[in-house]
């Protein structure tokens, strides 16, 4: 893994968390994007090598809709980049770690993704992100 890409935090509204953290971050949201596939709209903050993701739900039955119906808004996940997305997902799967999906599926930010289940990561949902190659 080559660097921590990403901090997902679920919030209830875009609109009333990106104000929120511009001032916290003293940093303008320089990027919105909805990722129908995940029934999500995303807003990026970049914060030095490193972002923060805001993730509202577009759907009740959404994965951040229910995510906030049982633990409330606050950090969903910690996304790392990697070099070669299929090779560490292989090498993840080999040392044991659940993969919630078996190929990279379309993420935010021009990204492939795969995600690890929490059950084997001390309850830390864990994104492997890889940029997209055009």
């Amino acid at each position: 893994m080559l660097k921590i890409e990403h901090i997902g935090i679920a919030v209830k509204s875009l609109a009333d968390s990106i104000p929120l953290f511009e001032k916290l971050l003293n940093s303008s949201c320089y990027k919105t994007e909805t990722v129908e596939s995940e029934r999500v709209r995303t807003a990026f903050f970049a914060t030095g090598e490193n972002k923060v993701e805001l993730l509202e739900s577009t759907d009740p039955e959404g994965i951040i809709a229910k995510y906030i119906e049982r633990k409330g808004e606050g950090i969903h996940h910690i996304a790392f980049d990697v070099a070669d997305i299929e090779a560490e997902m292989k090498r993840l799967q080999a040392e044991g770690f659940e993969l919630l999906n078996t190929v990279p599926k379309p993420g935010a930010d021009n990204k492939r993704v795969c995600f690890l289940h929490p059950k084997g990561t001390n309850g830390v949902l864990i994104e492997l992100c890889e940029e997209r190659k055009l």
